[in-house]
């Protein structure tokens, strides 16, 4: 969900199992064109095929989620993963709630028949921001889309723009991932224009 590409032996590790037990997982998965691998000399690195496939990840986290079939621990451990992180290709965390409850607040979205859409408002926010509102409209998958939050059990912002936003936050310079993991760091001047220009509370 890091979207980023791993190895079997990698994969195994993180999921406690052998690497033969991994492979015979991946092979299905690849099978079923949920996942693509990408072959670099010796190394066969794998991720998720797109963006649909971490939705149905998403949906059945929190189909787990209803059910009672969750772990104990209700989110990351590691406070820099619960303040910001990557989900797939968008913002997680503390931050990336505050986002989506303060464009809900200033109705830049609004919630349809259980559905999210930009506003007039929204799309002349995100625009100011230097997001191409018109040419995110001819991707695929919904302009915006909420995500459940497993660290904060609240939603934050998925979809074209939620994944445009934070390609330019990195742009700004106001962020930046952290090597080999999730984690998403604000420099302190990023964090406080995120703050001024999308009105979050503290």
């Amino acid at each position: 969900m890091g979207g980023q590409a791993l190895t079997a032996t990698e994969l195994a590790g993180v999921a406690g199992i052998s690497k033969q037990t991994a492979s015979t997982h991946l092979a299905k998965l690849l099978d079923a064109k949920l996942l693509v691998m990408d072959v670099q000399g010796r190394h066969r690195y794998f991720r998720l095929a797109d963006g649909d496939v971490a939705h149905l990840l998403e949906s059945l986290m929190g189909l787990a989620f209803r059910a009672g079939a969750v772990r104990l621990r209700t989110g990351p451990r590691e406070p820099a993963l619960r303040q910001s992180r990557m989900c797939y290709d968008h913002l997680a965390g503390e931050l990336g709630v505050l986002i989506f409850d303060g464009l809900l607040q200033r109705q830049l979205i609004c919630r349809q028949d259980e559905l999210l859409e930009l506003t007039p408002a929204g799309a002349g926010f995100f625009r100011e921001f230097g997001i191409d509102i018109d040419g995110l409209a001819g991707e695929r998958r919904p302009l915006c889309r909420s995500c459940l939050d497993w660290s904060m059990r609240r939603h934050h912002l998925a979809g074209a723009i939620g994944a445009a936003l934070l390609r330019q936050m990195f742009e700004l310079g106001w962020a930046r991932r952290i090597n080999s993991s999730r984690v998403v760091r604000f420099t302190a001047l990023g964090e406080l224009e995120l703050r001024r220009q999308f009105a979050l509370a503290d």
